[in-house]
């Protein structure tokens, strides 16, 4: 059991045991992709329970474990449908309130860019690209809670390089010709890492992790391979 409630916990754990190779159905006996199949316990936590849900199955294809009796049966159609629920009248997702987030918003593009083929969901995308054009900043960058980061570009060049847009061209994202890579690069610290915000002078680790991930995520689009959180290229065992 990672968490009693937090099923995001059992996401994250299959989306980095997929990347390193290892099968998340066989840990010790024990597979993690079962209690996804909980629908309700999936979803409780809100927006993230079904956005890194759907991420994390899709990330090596896997199929969802039949719930038990007397539970929901958790679908990707039902995890997309959840998604589009939360989604605000100005086009982007939220934490809380109708209020959209950037970040949030990304994500949630993140784990819909599969499925944007299909009618609804290419329409929630296209509004959600229009709330994350109007809401870029004159550098290329976006703020989140009041505050310009770089966490908030690297979910938005994630979720445009998943949708196939590239960040560095497409005229929806370029702001006095600053883009949204752009943005991320100007909280890059001397000798390496990534800021937070332009208050802090060092790196910091969680803006590391993400603004790395981006440039991956980037460098992925340009090479043509498959997008960030899609680890079916690798061999599972």
């Amino acid at each position: 059991v990672l968490h009693e409630r937090k099923y995001t916990e059992y996401s994250r754990v299959i989306l980095a045991l997929t990347a390193i190779g290892r099968d998340p159905s066989k840990v010790a006996g024990y597979n993690l992709l079962t209690p996804l199949g909980d629908f309700e316990k999936t979803i409780w936590q809100g927006l993230n329970g079904p956005i890194w849900a759907l991420i994390a199955l899709d990330c090596g294809a896997y199929d969802i474990p039949q719930c038990a009796d007397g539970e929901e049966q958790t679908t990707r159609e039902g995890l997309v449908a959840e998604i589009l629920s939360y989604q605000c009248s100005d086009g982007g997702w939220a934490l809380m309130g109708d209020e959209s987030d950037v970040d949030m918003t990304a994500m949630a593009l993140t784990s819909l860019a599969p499925y944007q083929e299909e009618t609804d969901v290419k329409a929630a995308v296209d509004a959600a690209l229009t709330y994350l054009s109007d809401a870029q900043q004159a550098d290329g960058g976006f703020m989140s809670w009041g505050e310009s980061n770089s966490e908030s570009c690297a979910q938005v060049i994630v979720a445009l390089t998943a949708l196939g847009i590239d960040p560095a061209s497409d005229e929806r994202f370029l702001k006095d010709g600053a883009s949204p890579l752009d943005g991320l690069c100007a909280f890059a610290c001397e000798g390496g890492g990534f800021r937070h915000s332009d208050e802090q002078m060092e790196s910091d680790g969680m803006a590391t992790e993400q603004g790395f991930y981006a440039l991956v995520a980037y460098d992925r689009f340009r090479q043509g391979q498959t997008r960030l959180f899609d680890m079916t290229d690798i061999e599972v065992k």
